[in-house]
């Protein structure tokens, strides 16, 4: 796959807990340049698309833990939309599915979903379940009727596996986040059923692929 083909499938990614706005026009510049899309802050969103508005937006929801009450995911997916963002990409209520609440989880994920009229991708932070877990987290999702399941948010130990890509894409398409850096780790990732990337190397996974 060249550099033209990847470009569009990668989420060029910046949301650490320090990200300024200086941090989020460098990530705006290097999409805007090769084509990428990117996933920042929902507080950056409106001034994000003034300053790059042909550039593909996703922001999160429930970041990073997913532990918000459910009227506020609903909500801040809303002002998300509202603001500019494309795509919204929501943390699901770990502890809950942990607890077995199959029913609270896909309740709260087809709120939002209902509520915005913009592709839902669906993060279930696969290191910190099992796979009957991840199972059940993609079967929500699909009841919720998201568009996509992503892997990681990148802030638990541990990121994206091929196995893990593998099971998911069985539900619904993949986007694969969480220490994908490379474009040999990229390609991997796709050959094993993910349809996007989230990376913060964005820029270093395209140098990697042929022009």
């Amino acid at each position: 796959m060249d550099r033209s083909e990847l470009a569009p499938l990668i989420d060029h990614t910046v949301l650490g807990p320090e990200t300024s706005m200086a941090d989020v026009r460098t990530v705006l510049d290097a999409a805007q340049e090769h084509g990428m899309n990117a996933c920042i802050p929902p507080y950056a969103l409106e001034e994000a698309n003034d300053y790059a508005p042909d550039v593909t937006l996703a922001t999160v929801i429930g970041f990073p833990h997913g532990q918000n009450d459910h009227d506020v995911k609903r909500r801040e997916g809303v002002l998300a939309w509202k603001a500019g963002a494309d795509e919204l990409d929501v943390v699901i209520n770990i502890g809950r599915l942990k607890a077995g609440d199959n029913d609270a989880v896909r309740a709260e994920l087809a709120e939002l979903v209902a509520a915005v009229p913009i592709p839902v991708k669906v993060i279930i932070e696969t290191a910190l379940l099992t796979d009957e877990e991840k199972h059940r987290a993609c079967e929500a999702a699909v009841a919720a009727d998201a568009s996509m399941v992503k892997t990681s948010t990148g802030f638990a130990e541990g990121g994206a596996t091929i196995e893990d890509v593998e099971l998911m894409s069985e539900y619904r398409p993949v986007k694969a986040s969480g220490g994908v850096g490379s474009y040999d780790e990229a390609m991997a990732m796709l050959e094993a059923g993910a349809e996007r990337i989230g990376a913060s190397s964005g820029v270093e996974i395209l140098e990697g692929a042929p022009e």
